[in-house]
């Protein structure tokens, strides 16, 4: 009995195989462990994780994370893992690799991730041999959530935001300026908290020119500062996990077909074709 799991900043999807094959697919919150401690994903986890979940049958944890850059935060998930699975031989990646073996299996190629946060990188079929490091939320993570939520905010804050969106936005969150800022740079989580403002942008219908602007100008800047940085990018097809990527793919299929790229698969969540690639390779675990 194995768990796969792919673990955001937000959310994260598991998935229990016992084995005879079957599935059983839970959820949690996300573990970035830049932004949280071991202390805190055990807590979190002995309250989201199933009741009922056969804790000391499962031999295997393979958890894909955000934020799970290095040794040192690995092992932040690594501990809080053993200590809920205590039974089980714990892997942790990083979840562009899950986005990668899920979305090309045992073929090399080019896989991203949008959501939340943002990642890229050239896979040849095992291992990420090439990534251009985002620089997280502050500093890049062009194309995510995170970039789409900042943009707006900056408008609603400097007054650019137009004003059908503006009534809107206020009739739905009762935000000031003041509060938006107190948010951002005194409350922890700040990059789910902006990256919760591109929904708005989804579902937001009073000025749809407005919104697409938005998401056009993240999806440039993803493509100029990392996808077109990697050599002889236009070769590869453009593969994409993570819910942004994929509630705005026609924009994002648009603007690739700008940059010379061929677009593959674009998918909401790596979770079902993971657990496949597990199933593929059963020894896997590294």
């Amino acid at each position: 009995m194995i768990i796969i799991a792919d673990g955001g900043s937000t959310k994260t999807n598991w998935c229990l195989l016992d084995d005879a094959g079957k599935k059983v697919y839970f959820n949690t919150e996300g573990y970035n462990p830049y932004f949280v401690n071991s202390d805190y994903i055990v807590n979190s986890l002995k309250k989201g994780l199933p009741k009922d979940l056969p804790y000391d049958r499962v031999a295997e944890v393979n958890y894909y994370g955000a934020g799970v850059h290095n040794e040192e935060k690995a092992a932040i998930v690594v501990e809080a893992l053993k200590q809920v699975f205590v039974n089980s031989h714990v892997f942790v990646g990083h979840d562009l690799l899950a986005a990668a073996r899920a979305l090309l299996g045992d073929q090399a190629g080019f896989a991203a991730i949008l959501g939340t946060g943002t990642n890229t990188c050239i896979y040849d079929g095992k291992d990420i041999i090439h990534n251009i490091d985002s620089a997280a939320y502050i500093l890049g993570d062009e194309g995510s959530g995170c970039y789409i939520g900042k943009k707006l905010l900056t408008d609603y804050i400097r007054g650019y935001m137009p004003e059908d969106v503006r009534a809107v936005f206020w009739e739905t969150y009762k935000l000031t300026p003041d509060d938006v800022m107190d948010a951002v740079y005194t409350k922890p989580l700040a990059n789910r908290f902006c990256a919760s403002f591109s929904k708005f942008v989804y579902d937001v219908m009073v000025n749809i020119n407005y919104s697409r602007g938005l998401v056009q100008t993240s999806f440039d800047d993803f493509f100029r500062n990392l996808v077109s940085r990697y050599p002889d990018y236009q070769r590869y097809t453009f593969n994409c996990i993570g819910s942004v990527g994929y509630n705005f793919r026609n924009v994002l299929e648009e603007t690739a077909v700008q940059y010379g790229m061929k677009v593959g698969r674009i998918l909401r969540s790596p979770i079902d074709d993971l657990v496949q690639y597990h199933i593929n390779n059963k020894s896997v675990t590294q």
